[in-house]
């Protein structure tokens, strides 16, 4: 069936305009002044936004860590990233023996329950000849990113040797390289040294992971993609100091693309040393609020070019069950490292709150335009990704998936309000003015208010090709 949705001002990462959008077959079929259409179901969006569904670069779900496993699963986040106005998700399959089949179809059995759209990035923990030759496979498999790490030494960290080969063999391919940033060597020093010294809080999670070690790993990874003449994106920066990086490399026309995350706008080391200083705890971890004030200069003046999630959510306290769908749950979360933070599980809930939280408290605050928004959560992604324009557009042609906004609407949240499988929410009490009204998924409407018309298995894997260098 068709649908006009008719009288809504639409918002895209380049402007602001005034249109209807008819939707048939579960894509945009026409956008335009004054539509009409004899068989359409009309849906008036007078005083509402429209805006492309959100594309979360950056997720993980049930994904096993430290004893347990991350709390979402490909239904229950991805439930929870629709209320928020998010229809797809890019998730990371980890490297597994059996080679890259293996390790995808252990990930897409996981993915059968996806409640919206998704696609994969592959971990690259391991490089030899066979993985090697492979690669061509796995992007024939429309997976085009791989993700390596500059920390965890001797679990999922590669030397700069491999790392440097690696990415000669992802640009031949077309494919891009993600890489976490973080000194893995300083790092496995520190951490003993805290230990035996008696420092088991939080707040040595970060004190033990130093700013400076992803500042230079930073530029580090910008020097090898231009020496191995291959594209580089950076994931969750949360150091002013990579911001200067990212702008120096990309000022000297290194391809080298930036992303961030939510909680590094917002938080610090300070939060991290709060009696419930756990439920901060990821890595890379909170830094200052001269590095928070870095983040939003660097979103300001474009020299980043996505926020994403990095959706890893655990129990607070796992010991104690929460109703989740009418049935009670209670999976092992951040109480594992009540006396030893490096047994605290590194990951924090944030699929659903991210577009709210950023237009609240980055467009109403005036640190990003209504367009900055749309790009940095939705068209940046889906054009660095190979899924441009299917995602994060308003064009005849795309994915008719979209966002009904209510600018006007107030909500305080917190964890009675999300739908993330977890027992507590980062911006509990923060009141917001502007949020989803409806959300559709190529056409279907799967978020209306309140409620939830969305099912497990309505997700679709999206097979990428080759994204641009922004």
């Amino acid at each position: 069936m068709a649908i006009l949705i008719k009288n809504g001002t639409l918002v895209t990462a380049t402007e602001t305009f005034q249109a209807d959008i008819l939707v048939e077959n579960g894509k945009i079929s026409q956008v335009a002044l004054g539509m009409t259409h004899p068989n359409a179901e009309i849906v008036d969006a007078t005083a509402k936004m429209i805006f492309p569904g959100g594309v979360d670069p950056h997720t993980h779900f049930d994904l096993p860590m430290f004893g347990t496993v991350s709390s979402d699963d490909h239904y229950t986040g991805l439930k929870a990233a629709a209320f928020g106005g998010t229809t797809t998700v890019m998730d990371f399959v980890p490297q597994e023996a059996g080679g890259f089949d293996y390790s995808v179809d252990l990930w897409q059995q996981k993915a059968q329950k996806a409640a919206i759209d998704y696609s994969f990035h592959m971990n690259l923990t391991h490089l030899d000849a066979s993985v090697a030759a492979d690669l061509p496979h796995l992007r024939d498999l429309g997976i085009t990113t791989l993700k390596v790490f500059t920390a965890y030494n001797g679990r999922l960290r590669m030397d700069d040797g491999s790392i440097f080969h690696a990415l000669r063999l992802a640009g031949e391919l077309g494919m891009l390289t993600m890489v976490h940033c973080e000194n893995g060597d300083v790092i496995e020093e520190l951490i003993p040294e805290a230990l035996a010294a008696g420092h088991t809080s939080p707040e040595w999670h970060a004190l033990t992971r130093p700013a400076w070690g992803a500042i230079e790993s930073t530029l580090r990874m910008a020097a090898m993609s231009q020496q191995a003449n291959a594209p580089v994106y950076i994931v969750h920066m949360n150091v002013g100091g990579e911001v200067d990086m990212l702008k120096y490399a990309r000022e000297h026309q290194i391809k080298v693309m930036g992303e961030t995350c939510p909680p590094y706008l917002f938080f610090s080391i300070e939060d991290l040393r709060r009696a419930d200083g756990a439920k901060w705890v990821c890595s890379p971890p909170m830094r200052t609020a001269e590095d928070n004030a870095r983040l939003w200069q660097g979103l300001k003046e474009e020299t980043l070019q996505t926020i994403g999630t990095d959706h890893c959510p655990f129990f607070f306290d796992g010991t104690h069950p929460i109703i989740y769908e009418s049935r009670e749950i209670a999976i092992p979360g951040k109480e594992l490292g009540k006396d030893n933070f490096t047994l605290i599980p590194n990951g924090l809930p944030g699929v659903q709150d991210r577009l709210p939280i950023l237009w609240s408290y980055g467009v109403r605050t005036g640190k990003l335009t209504p367009n900055q928004f749309i790009a940095y959560t939705s068209t940046n992604p889906a054009r660095i990704f190979g899924l441009y324009p299917r995602k994060g557009a308003l064009l005849p042609g795309s994915d008719a998936d979209l966002v009904i906004w209510d600018p006007q609407k107030k909500v305080k949240h917190g964890v009675a309000h999300s739908h993330q499988r977890t027992d507590y929410n980062l911006y509990e009490g923060w009141e917001l003015v502007g949020y989803p009204e409806k959300v559709y998924l190529r056409g279907m409407l799967i978020v209306d208010g309140d409620t939830w018309l969305g099912k497990a298995g309505n997700g679709q894997f999206l097979k990428r090709s080759t994204g641009e260098v922004l």
